[in-house]
């Protein structure tokens, strides 16, 4: 497949092209970034969490499908309302059906989170990990080590997918805290049309007693990135 470039949210991204579209901290200045030697904290299902630690990996989940437990917030990394008109009244010269609302809506399709705890509350042992079987287990992190860690891993990675195939990285990674606002009167965009990262570290008030810093995965919000076989790449939850 012939690569399409432009300014159109339509041009396509073949992972046989090494793009290198997926950085390591590119919006670290827009976003709270815990101070090294932070501790974290995540409370979790005795299974997943032995699972965790004996395969060494961490769940990240795409943050507009935080439904599969109670209490979840169905608009994690949503545009806010009062952002909602103006950013439906921008479009893309080359594409003005396509208006910035549609930009924000795809790239929240395409971001992921692993969330944790700036403390170790009540609040946390009380809501999260509901329903285990075997007990919880609260696991603690050094942020620094592990900002490290996942820095090196992700930096230059190659992604390998449902299928089996193996593709270039086109995720970026970046930390932060969690900024709570009233969604329903708190607007982002009063002077500057905003990164769709902004969104992602954002969350109601009530949530507030999570204290969450969150990492996120995200990738490009325009154009199609497409397989080999020319099929699109749809983003799994």
């Amino acid at each position: 497949m012939r690569p399409m470039f432009g300014s159109s949210p339509e041009m396509c991204y073949p992972f046989s092209m090494k793009l290198h579209i997926g950085h390591v901290e590119p919006h670290a200045a827009l976003l709270r970034v815990p101070p090294d030697g932070r501790h974290l904290y995540k409370v979790m299902k005795a299974e997943p969490a032995i699972a965790s630690i004996a395969s060494g990996y961490l769940h990240f989940n795409r943050v507009d499908r935080y439904v599969d437990f109670n209490g979840a917030d169905p608009y994690d990394g949503a545009q806010l309302p009062e952002d909602l008109a103006a950013n439906q009244a921008m479009a893309f010269a080359s594409a003005r059906t396509w208006t910035l609302a549609d930009y924000y809506d795809q790239a929240r399709e395409r971001t992921f989170a692993c969330c944790f705890s700036l403390k170790s509350s009540e609040h946390i042992w009380r809501e999260y990990a509901q329903g285990a079987e075997r007990g919880k287990i609260g696991m603690i992190f050094d942020f620094t080590r592990l900002r490290e860690r996942l820095n090196a891993t992700l930096n230059g990675a190659r992604l390998q997918l449902a299928n089996g195939e193996f593709a270039d990285q086109i995720f970026s990674v970046n930390y932060g805290e969690i900024e709570y606002i009233d969604r329903t009167s708190f607007r982002a965009n009063r002077e500057l049309m905003q990164n769709p990262i902004i969104y992602t570290f954002m969350k109601e008030e009530k949530y507030k007693p999570e204290n969450e810093m969150r990492i996120a995965l995200s990738a490009l919000g325009i154009g199609r990135f497409v397989l080999r076989d020319g099929s699109q790449l749809i983003f799994p939850d």
